[in-house]
């Protein structure tokens, strides 16, 4: 079974990047492993649903095409981890990417991540401004970049409905892995409204996290 993209993300990460996220945090290397391979799941998920309907899948696909098709990954870490790199402000507005992709719920998914991982929701909130761009960027990279001999279908002919396809795979994934990015992504997309978040089934499910285990 091929890696996640989740996967495939978070070993991009691992190493400087990782290093540099635990210190702008203010936290230990371990602890910031920890809460970005939970943050990481939330992030996909969260676009894997808005994109399972067309029109999230179109705008979903026009960021990707106006604001990150063929943007340099690395510039884009340096740009939001180290503030150099070549990015525009737009490619590196987790603010606003994040108000996108959760909308109204943006300070319950910051509040759960901050509870489930120990950062708290400011850090939490931190953390996912660091990441939405670097998701966004990622995922242009395997819609558009990697063309070529031996690519993934979705790389040859990108399409709104192809990367629908691709983030509901990841979804169901993120859902089927568990963990606490599964469920952190139950606790904060599927609230019924009654203000409960199920964050001590989380924290249950995350006792290893602060350890740093995946």
């Amino acid at each position: 079974m091929a890696s996640s993209l989740t996967d495939q993300l978070f070993e991009q990460l691992s190493g400087a990047p990782l290093q540099q996220i635990s210190s702008q945090l203010g936290v230990g290397q371990a602890q910031a492993a920890g809460a970005v391979s939970a943050a990481l799941p939330l992030l996909l998920g969260a676009l894997g649903r808005n994109a399972s309907q067309p029109q999230g899948a179109q705008a979903l696909f026009g960021a990707l095409q106006n604001d990150f098709a063929g943007a340099d990954l690395g510039n884009i870490l340096g740009a939001v981890l180290g503030g150099g790199g070549g990015a525009s402000s737009r490619q590196t507005n987790g603010a606003g990417i994040l108000g996108h992709v959760f909308g109204g719920q943006q300070p319950r998914a910051e509040a759960s991540l901050g509870q489930a991982t120990g950062l708290g929701s400011d850090k939490a909130g931190q953390l996912m401004k660091i990441l939405a761009p670097i998701v966004l960027a990622f995922l242009a990279k395997q819609m558009f970049q990697n063309k070529g001999a031996g690519a993934p279908a979705q790389q040859q002919d990108p399409t709104a409905q192809l990367l629908g396809s691709i983030l509901g795979r990841e979804q169901q994934q993120v859902r089927q892995q568990g963990g606490i990015g599964g469920g952190l992504l139950g606790a904060v997309l599927d609230q019924d409204g009654d203000g409960q978040l199920g964050l001590g089934d989380i924290l249950k499910i995350g006792g290893g996290l602060l350890g740093g285990k995946r």
